[in-house]
């Protein structure tokens, strides 16, 4: 079965077939890196993190671009509430990421693009859209896209310019020729930092938002090429502005295929720092191992709705619990991922799962039936398939007596009070205290990361 993806832009499930054969260029929006990555970040980067493993099982070579916003009024403003340089904070963010994700078991992207290492490349497409009369300067020294000049703007959301117009009006003192313009280059105001402002033909200042996508991903990827991802609340603007600039620049289409993931609510509720229901990547790594986390995203599809909450995070522990203790007083052989014998049943049924736009709820169904196999069996060969395959999804590939005795034995509560209790000994500079805790800790197989913005576990 050839893999099928559910393409947003033509609304159907559509046969994939890369551009250049056996390679996949591949592009999704990341952060905007001026704090801890939230689990909306986490439900994001691990839906894109399955599809970039799975091309890879399929034997496409893959070229995986994720970008870093690092300049941003959001980037601004933080920065001079710490009241250090853009650059320290972002680096510090970036880090910080980093680490979150490693503990999630989400890969390196082939290119991770700052936006502030590109402004030469947005300067250059918001320079080609101008002489195309797609752009124009404003008194006020932005530029700005001029939306009614793109034919088709707002294909990919569905959204027609007349309904998004539908009751506004121009202010007589707005730059705009029309509401729905957006800037693709931002003038410098004068209270804003030096280290906020970039030089260029349209006087100093820094790119919007949507051209650093653009033009990172035609840099590095060419004007054209296979997949580009993102959450689904990225659709509009975000994906529509990018079509409308990189098709506009360039001629053609960014990207053949769009795949968006769905959406995190928590409780049912759409998470909100307002409604005290926002969580960090870090805050719940506290509670539950990055391991854990992982398999609770990977069981709903990704492109449905996805409800973060305690209850379902315990669910999903004593599911993975459940594999583990199949596997359990095993001496299971390793299978290369090469090695797998596709024409298996369940291997085939498991392949079939993940081709049909990565239907990881039938995929998790194939594992948890070899798991019933080999409580039955004790069949060495069906506890190798079921480790090799769930390795596809980067799940696991732990040790099983190490994750049984470390993870859902273990209370993360007081692994958090003991954090706790050494980052006080830190304080109070009693080191020697502060490691007797970290080696207490590293018995129970628990590794402590520090990073500049505190400290995470993970089981070893």
């Amino acid at each position: 079965m050839t893999l099928r993806i559910h393409d947003t832009l033509s609304r159907e499930l559509v046969t994939f077939t890369p551009i250049e054969a056996n390679h996949v260029r591949m592009y999704v929006c990341g952060i905007t890196i001026y704090d801890l990555c939230h689990v909306g970040h986490a439900r994001m980067m691990v839906a894109f993190d399955l599809i970039f493993r799975w091309l890879q099982v399929l034997g496409y070579r893959v070229t995986y671009v994720r970008n870093v916003t690092d300049i941003d009024d959001k980037i601004i403003r933080r920065a001079l509430e710490r009241g250090i340089p853009i650059r320290q904070l972002t680096d510090e963010m970036i880090g910080a990421m980093r680490a979150d994700l490693g503990a999630l078991g989400i890969a390196q992207p082939t290119h991770e693009p700052r936006a502030t290492e590109f402004v030469p490349q947005m300067l250059a497409m918001i320079n080609t859209l101008e002489d195309k009369g797609l752009a124009y300067r404003t008194p006020a020294g932005d530029v700005n896209f001029a939306v009614r000049k793109f034919p088709g703007y707002g294909k990919l959301s569905g959204k027609s310019i007349d309904d998004l117009r539908a009751g506004e009006r121009i202010a007589v003192a707005d730059t705009k020729h029309d509401p729905l313009d957006f800037v693709l280059w931002k003038a410098a105001k004068p209270d804003e930092p030096d280290d906020a402002k970039y030089p260029s033909m349209y006087g100093p200042g820094r790119p919007g938002w949507h051209i650093e996508c653009s033009a990172m991903a035609c840099a590095l990827l060419g004007p054209q090429f296979d997949l580009h991802g993102g959450g689904a609340d990225l659709q509009f603007p975000h994906h529509d502005n990018e079509i409308a600039q990189s098709e506009g620049a360039n001629g053609v289409a960014p990207a053949i295929v769009w795949a968006h993931n769905g959406l995190l609510n928590v409780d049912q509720v759409k998470m909100s720092k307002s409604l005290g229901n926002f969580f960090t990547i870090r805050e719940v790594l506290q509670r539950f191992d990055g391991e854990t986390i992982r398999f609770f995203m990977l069981r709903t599809h990704y492109r449905s709705a996805f409800n973060f909450s305690d209850a379902n995070l315990d669910d999903a522990r004593n599911s993975l619990r459940r594999l583990y203790t199949a596997l359990d007083g095993l001496d299971v052989p390793e299978v290369a991922m090469g090695a797998i014998d596709w024409q298996q049943p369940q291997a085939a049924a498991f392949r079939n799962a993940m081709n049909d736009d990565f239907n990881t709820p039938v995929a998790f169904a194939v594992l948890f039936e070899l798991a019933g196999e080999v409580n039955r069996t004790r069949s060495l060969a069906s506890a190798a398939l079921l480790k090799a395959l769930a390795a596809t999804l980067a799940v696991l590939q732990q040790p099983p007596r190490s994750y049984l005795q470390a993870g859902n034995g273990l209370d993360t509560g007081l692994v958090a009070q003991r954090i706790e209790a050494r980052s006080a000994a830190k304080g109070a500079r009693d080191f020697a205290l502060a490691d007797q805790i970290r080696q207490e800790l590293r018995a129970q197989g628990i590794v402590l990361q520090d990073s500049p913005t505190g400290t995470t576990w993970m089981k070893a």
